[in-house]
């Protein structure tokens, strides 16, 4: 069996009513920052937060009656589990989700929010899988996979159809890579209605399997990746042969500039995106005259972030771009010194977030204290004058990054 445009229509009619019709809509700032006119499909609206409502309930509706009372499972890394869980609940069908175990905790409380059994197996997809097969063959449980299934692929696909009837002149469509169910669907319902349409597939650098699989070599891949949503080691049988024939171009990118293009997104968009909904605006950020000048769309797949991997990302940000600084600045160890510091951020309105002293670790004079300052400041422009007006003071002071000035 196969997919073909057809079945994508038909899905999107099946699942009209219980998945939202997502925006579609341009960035102006964004298209100015990448040269390219990008616009965003943001599927981070979903009532589960990601584009995996759509295959997961037009799969569910599939099913025989006895099916449905058999029960499911599936296996997840997160979105997928969500979706299948809440679609699952809303039909009154009981369902299982097996989950890695490094699997983010909001993606995990949310599943079991929704009705869902969860186990928590393995460090990654291939090792919940395994005990997803058990789960089927034991007890007889109907087997909602993420991305190999028919239904599967042509419900993703409708998020193809949306895009280009809101914008039916897109020269590119940029789309994640996991396993390849989202790729798949988009570029059978792109091509098939816009056959000179570029599609272009995102993967993260650590996961590039299916890149991998379609150049016949090995498949390699890391332990972690920011991008988990599409952290897979095995492309799927019916996907792989349609990602070979509809896709034209799969890139990878770098963990740091997925970093990048999440703050740039929550900036800009003021829209909170995981790792995974990232790749297709770090692609065109790594690849800008690749992009530029041609009308682009991105998939902002999924929004199901950690809280404390978004933190982190927003931290180790503002500290890349200079917003976010550690000084060190060598000072007489004298009453009142602290204070003339203090008044000298004040001055050239920088805010200290933090403050360390540090007398036994230090190779200065034993009369003089070595503090380190965490301090808010506007870039590196500013941390220059900040640094200019520390040494006209005659205070020995430095940034900790070195890198960040060069």
């Amino acid at each position: 069996m196969t997919v073909g445009l057809e079945d994508i229509q038909k899905a999107a009619e099946a699942i009209r009513d219980g998945v939202v019709r997502t925006p579609c809509r341009r960035s102006m700032t964004l298209s100015e920052i990448t040269g390219a006119d990008l616009l965003l499909k943001f599927e981070t609206h979903q009532f589960t937060a990601s584009f995996k409502d759509r295959g997961a309930l037009a799969k569910l509706l599939s099913l025989a009656p006895e099916e449905r009372k058999a029960g499911v499972v599936a296996m997840s890394a997160g979105n997928h589990a969500q979706a299948v869980a809440y679609h699952s609940q809303k039909l009154g069908i009981s369902s299982t989700i097996v989950m890695p175990r490094p699997t983010p905790n909001i993606k995990v409380q949310s599943t079991q929010a929704f009705g869902a059994e969860v186990i928590l197996h393995g460090q990654g997809l291939d090792e919940a899988a395994e005990l997803t097969r058990e789960l089927v063959r034991e007890k007889s449980l109907i087997l909602i996979h993420p991305y190999d299934d028919e239904k599967i692929i042509a419900g993703q696909g409708t998020i193809a159809l949306e895009m280009l009837e809101t914008c039916s002149d897109l020269e590119v469509l940029l789309v994640p890579i996991g396993g390849g169910g989202l790729i798949a669907g988009c570029a059978v319902a792109a091509k098939g209605i816009r056959p000179d349409i570029e599609v272009v597939g995102v993967q993260t650098e650590r996961f590039p399997a299916m890149q991998q699989a379609l150049q016949g070599v090995p498949i390699e891949c890391g332990q972690t990746t920011i991008a988990e949503g599409i952290a897979v080691k095995e492309p799927g049988g019916l996907t792989l042969p349609l990602v070979e024939e509809f896709v034209d171009e799969i890139l990878v990118v770098e963990e740091g500039q997925i970093e990048k293009a999440v703050l740039l997104l929550l900036e800009v968009e003021k829209t909170v995106v995981e790792g995974a909904g990232a790749v297709g605006l770090t692609a065109v950020l790594e690849n800008r005259a690749r992009f530029e000048g041609r009308k682009v769309g991105l998939v902002l797949s999924g929004g199901n972030i950690d809280l404390l991997v978004l933190s982190s990302i927003i931290q180790r940000g503002l500290a890349r771009s200079g917003r976010l600084v550690r000084l060190r600045v060598g000072i007489p160890d004298i009453p009142g010194t602290l204070a003339e510091i203090s008044r000298i951020f004040g001055e050239v309105n920088a805010n200290i977030i933090e403050v360390r002293h540090q007398r036994a670790f230090t190779n200065l004079s034993l009369r003089v204290a070595e503090v380190e300052f965490v301090v808010q400041a506007l870039g590196t422009d500013h941390v220059r004058e900040i640094l200019e007006k520390l040494k006209k003071a005659r205070y020995d002071a430095s940034v900790l990054d070195g890198s960040l000035l060069e």
